[in-house]
């Protein structure tokens, strides 16, 4: 039988999801959000107002983060959206994830938006492969997120509303140095994304791409080679948080280099590859 939907497809132009117009009171489910990109977020939208809850293995990483200097506020301070809920887990543990969503909806009554940031990083090249780091990656970066999908689909799909962001990488448009093992699998989020939104918004659920270029983390900071337009983690926040606001379904920056990469993955492969070699010098 067809599917009842609840939500007009996207038009040529305009939106894919609807815009977000403002973050006071909305409740929003940062994971990954002790340190890079998701401790921005978590900062910037605890800023904004919203009613927050963050998580990743350790509590007091969480609370050092959302207490950053210049960035949120203490977790237990009064604010617009009320203190923030600090759900530590380690997101390889399904249940311990399938526990976290629970607690929200108890408190919160639903979820209007999941931040899915959580992922490592390990450079790897051929000459280097390390069977434990490579099954590491695979179950950090793309097993957790399908188990965040089983305990949060259900809730999504019932409440006909609400949105999920999942962070890839540019890392996953096409092959790079480096990324032997970390470029699969964020390549396997966009596939997944991609499919999601095809799911998802035709019932009302609203679902996000987000692809960074090269940000300053501790993530990053082992690269040993000069990363091209890199920006800071608060600068990926600002334009993660734009982008939501807009509607977009795939938020990419910096975009004087994601549009390069954009370019390249549609060269042939004679081409393609000693494009990035000379770029990279790897």
């Amino acid at each position: 039988m067809p599917v009842e939907t609840t939500a007009r497809p996207p038009g040529l132009f305009g939106p894919m999801n609807p815009p977000v117009d403002g973050w006071a009171g909305r409740r929003v489910w940062v994971v990954g959000a002790s340190s890079g990109i998701g401790a921005e977020l978590a900062r910037a939208l605890a800023r904004r107002g919203a009613r927050l809850a963050v998580s990743a293995r350790r509590e007091d990483a969480l609370r050092e983060a959302l207490a950053a200097p210049g960035g949120g506020l203490p977790p237990d301070a009064p604010a617009q959206g009320g203190a923030p809920e600090i759900l530590p887990l380690d997101i390889t543990d399904a249940d311990a994830i399938a526990a976290a969503c629970d607690t929200l909806k108890a408190r919160w009554g639903g979820i209007d938006l999941v931040l899915w940031v959580a992922g490592t990083y390990t450079p790897m090249r051929a000459d280097n492969f390390e069977l434990g780091a490579a099954r590491r990656m695979l179950d950090t970066n793309l097993g957790a997120v399908f188990s965040g999908l089983a305990a949060l689909l259900p809730t999504l799909l019932a409440q006909k509303a609400g949105g999920l962001a999942i962070v890839s990488s540019v890392a996953g448009y096409s092959g790079l140095p480096q990324a032997l093992v970390y470029g699969p699998t964020k390549a396997a989020l966009i596939n997944l994304a991609e499919s999601l939104y095809l799911d998802l918004r035709p019932q009302g659920v609203s679902v996000y791409l987000v692809n960074p270029g090269y940000v300053d983390t501790p993530a990053t900071a082992g690269n040993g080679y000069k990363m091209p337009a890199l920006i800071s983690a608060r600068e990926a926040a600002e334009a993660t948080l734009a982008g939501l606001e807009a509607g977009r379904f795939e938020i990419h920056y910096p975009r004087r280099f994601t549009g390069w990469l954009k370019f390249a993955r549609i060269l042939p492969y004679r081409l393609y590859f000693p494009l990035i070699h000379k770029v990279t010098g790897l």
